[in-house]
C-alpha cells in the first residue's frame, strides 16, 4: 500500500489554492472583470478546472487583500478601486521607491545599470515614434530592475503589489506622451544618481516621481473618470 504523505497533501492543496488565487488576482487587477461585478464560485472552478473549495479559499485571500467584497447569503463582488485609494496608492508606493532606490544604490550590480541606460534609451526612441506600447512596457522593466536590485525581498514584494494595483488603475486615464517623455526623464535622473552612487538623490529622485506620476493623472482626467464610473 502506497504510504500518505500527510506533508505532500498540505502542500498540493495549498499551491492549487495559490494557482486559482494568484490567477483570479491577475485576472481582477488586469480589468477581466468589471468594478462590483459578482464572482461565482461554481462558474471559476468549471473556467478552471477545479472545486468550489479552492475558489473560496481563493476568496478569502482575496478579500483580505481588498479586492473583492463577500457579501454572506449573497456572494463575493470585485471591490472597486476609488479616487481616494489612488491617491493613497501612489503616495505610499512614493515613499517605498525612495527606499528602494536607496538601497537599490547600495547593491545594484553593473549589468543592471547598463539594462537601465538601455531601457532609457530605448523609451527615448519610442516616444519619439509615439510607441506607447513599448514605452508602458520599458517603463515596467525600469522598475522591475529597481526592486531586484535592493536586495529585500519584503519590500520588492510590496512594492510589485503596489505596482500591480497601479496597471489596472492606470486605464482610468488617458496616455500622455508629454508625460512619457517627462517620465523617463526622471528614469534617466535616478540612474544616474545611482550610477553616482547618491543614495540621498536616488531615494529623493524617485519619491517625486511618483508623486509627479499621480499628478499627471489627476490633470488627465482621474476625477471625471471616476465620475464616469
Amino acid at each position: 500500500m502506497e504510504k500518505f504523505d500527510v506533508k505532500q497533501e498540505v502542500t498540493d492543496k495549498y499551491s492549487l489554492r495559490g494557482r486559482v488565487f494568484h490567477k483570479l488576482r491577475e485576472d481582477i487587477l488586469n480589468g477581466k472583470y468589471d468594478d462590483f461585478e459578482e464572482l461565482k464560485e461554481v462558474t471559476i472552478g468549471e473556467e478552471m478546472g477545479v472545486s468550489r473549495t479552492p475558489v473560496r479559499e481563493a476568496f478569502r485571500q482575496l478579500e483580505l487583500e481588498g479586492l473583492i467584497q463577500i457579501i454572506p447569503n449573497k456572494g463575493a463582488y470585485v471591490t472597486g478601486i476609488t479616487e481616494k485609494d489612488v491617491k493613497d496608492i501612489y503616495m505610499i508606493r512614493s515613499h517605498l521607491e525612495g527606499l528602494c532606490a536607496r538601497w537599490a544604490t547600495e547593491h545594484i550590480t553593473e549589468e543592471q545599470l547598463e539594462e537601465m541606460e538601455e531601457i532609457v534609451y530605448l523609451a527615448r526612441f519610442h516616444a519619439e515614434k509615439g510607441h506607447m506600447e513599448q514605452i508602458a512596457e520599458l517603463d515596467n522593466r525600469f522598475h522591475e530592475i529597481l526592486y531586484e536590485a535592493c536586495c529585500s525581498k519584503i519590500l520588492e514584494q510590496r512594492l510589485r503589489e503596489l505596482h500591480a494595483y497601479v496597471l489596472r488603475v492606470r486605464r482610468k486615464t488617458l496616455a500622455d506622451a508629454k508625460r512619457s517623455k517627462a517620465s523617463n526623464e526622471e528614469h534617466e535622473k535616478i540612474m544616474l544618481a545611482m550610477k553616482a552612487k547618491n543614495a540621498d538623490e536616488a531615494e529623493e529622485l524617485a519619491r517625486m516621481h511618483m508623486i509627479n506620476a499621480y499628478e499627471n493623472m489627476v490633470k488627465n482626467g482621474l476625477h471625471e473618470a471616476y465620475e464616469k464610473n
